[in-house]
C-alpha cells in the first residue's frame, strides 16, 4: 500500500509539473508579444490602411481580409461539418465503409496545411476559375477544418445518451424530432466548441491562403468575394520574414501578433458565453 502511495505522489507531481510548465511558456510567450506588441497598439493603428510600403499607417485591410475569409470558411464548414456528424453517429449503420471514412477524417486533420493550400490552387483558382480571391481562401479554409469539425461534431454527439433517443421514439417520435429535440439541444454547446477551435485555427493559417488569394500589399478593402486580400496571418509572415527594412517594421509585426491573438481570443471568448448561455437556457 505505500508503495502505491509513492507511485500516485510521484504520478500526480509529474502531471504538475507538465501543468506548470505549459502554463509558464504561455505566460512567456503572451508577455514577449504583449510587451513588444502592446506599444504599437492605437486606434489608428487598427483603423487604418497601411502606407509607405507598410512602414506606417495600421492593419484594417488585413483585419477586414481575415474576418472576411473566416466568414466564407464558416459557411462552408460549419453546416457541411455539422450535417455530415449527424448523419455519420445518428443515421449511417457501422460498417467497414463509415469506419474508413472515420479513419480517413482523422487522416485528413492531420495533412499540413501546406497541402490543402496547394490543392485549392488546383481546384478552385485553376479548374474552377475562381482566381486568387478571397471566395478561393474561404473554401480551401473551409475543407482544410472540415475533418476537425465533423470529428468533434460527432464526439459531441457520442456523449448524448441513447435513453435521450428512445425515449422520444417511444412517444412516436420520429428519429429527425428525436435527434433535433432531444439530442441536438445537448450536443450544441460541445459541436460550437470544437467548429470555433477549427476556425480559429483557420484564422490563423498562412500558407493555404498565401497560394489562393492573398496579397503582399493591398491597402484598400476588397469589393467583392472575388478580389484579392489582405490577411493577418500573412501580413505577419511578410513583416517578419520578407520585408525590406524588417527591424524598422519588427513593432509593426508584434502588433500584428497581438491583434490576431485578440481576435482568436474573442472568437473562444464568444464560445464560451454560447456555451453558458445554452446550458442556462436548458436549466430554467
Amino acid at each position: 500500500m505505500k508503495k502505491k502511495k509513492i507511485y500516485e505522489f510521484i504520478g500526480f507531481m509529474s502531471l504538475r509539473v507538465c501543468l506548470y510548465l505549459v502554463i509558464a511558456v504561455l505566460f512567456i510567450f503572451l508577455y514577449d508579444i504583449g510587451s513588444k506588441g502592446g506599444g504599437t497598439l492605437s486606434w489608428e493603428f487598427v483603423s487604418q490602411a497601411p502606407r509607405r510600403g507598410m512602414t506606417e499607417g495600421g492593419i484594417f485591410p488585413a483585419i477586414m481580409g481575415t474576418f472576411l475569409v473566416t466568414l466564407v470558411t464558416a459557411f462552408l464548414a460549419v453546416p457541411m461539418g455539422m450535417f455530415a456528424a449527424i448523419y455519420l453517429n445518428e443515421y449511417a449503420k457501422q460498417t467497414r465503409i463509415t469506419r474508413f471514412i472515420r479513419l480517413s477524417l482523422r487522416n485528413l486533420s492531420g495533412v499540413p496545411s501546406i497541402v490543402y493550400g496547394l490543392f485549392g490552387v488546383i481546384l478552385f483558382v485553376n479548374i474552377l476559375h475562381f482566381g486568387t480571391s478571397i471566395l478561393s481562401s474561404g473554401l480551401t479554409l473551409g475543407l482544410m477544418t472540415l475533418p476537425w469539425t465533423i470529428t468533434a461534431s460527432e464526439e459531441a454527439l457520442k456523449t448524448i445518451p441513447n435513453s435521450y433517443r428512445e425515449g422520444a421514439l417511444a412517444l412516436g417520435a420520429t428519429k429527425w424530432q428525436a435527434i433535433r429535440t432531444n439530442v441536438l439541444p445537448y450536443a450544441l454547446p460541445g459541436m460550437l466548441t470544437g467548429t470555433v477551435l477549427g476556425l480559429a485555427r483557420a484564422a490563423g493559417e498562412t500558407a493555404p491562403i498565401m497560394f489562393t488569394g492573398a496579397a503582399f500589399y493591398l491597402p484598400i478593402l476588397p469589393s467583392s468575394l472575388g478580389d484579392q486580400f489582405m490577411a493577418l496571418p500573412y501580413h505577419l509572415y511578410v513583416m517578419a520574414t520578407q520585408h525590406h527594412a524588417i527591424s524598422q517594421v519588427r513593432p509593426i509585426a508584434y502588433g500584428t501578433a497581438l491583434v490576431l491573438l485578440i481576435l482568436i481570443l474573442l472568437m473562444n471568448l464568444s464560445v464560451v458565453l454560447v456555451r453558458y448561455r445554452l446550458r442556462r437556457v436548458k436549466r430554467e
